[in-house]
């Protein structure tokens, strides 16, 4: 019986000894990201068109775009950086590009920045 004990114990040990831990990516685009702009439907009346990406640790996210409080495009999306650039992957939506941003601090706070200069959302 001491011995398939001790048998046991050197097993546990062994298996417990050969887990690998998961890396904790800390990256700071970790979060929720929105871009809300203002545009004119027909009816001359204003309506909030409203983006949202929700990037995390795994390099997947989920990406919305609301109207009027209705989704009316949703997606999942993958993402990498490499060197301070990040590319984010649509796969599952034919018709929209890759982005390519950086992220930027200013006065106002942290905000993705495409590589044209122009703000791409802020962080929420």
């Amino acid at each position: 019986m001491k011995k398939l004990l001790s048998l046991l114990a050197i097993v546990a040990i062994i298996f417990s000894t050969y887990c690998s831990k998961i890396e904790e990516n800390n990256d700071p685009i970790i979060g929720i990201w929105i871009e809300a702009a203002s545009v004119q439907d027909s009816s001359i009346a204003k309506k909030t068109i409203r983006k949202e990406w929700i990037f995390n640790d795994v390099y997947l996210g989920r990406y919305h775009r609301w109207s009027q409080g209705t989704i009316i495009e949703q997606t999942d999306f993958e993402w990498s950086q490499d060197g301070g650039t990040y590319t984010v992957e649509y796969r599952a939506l034919k018709n929209k590009e890759n982005d390519i941003i950086t992220i930027k601090t200013n006065s106002n706070g942290t905000l993705l920045q495409q590589i044209n200069g122009d703000i791409f959302a802020i962080r929420k």
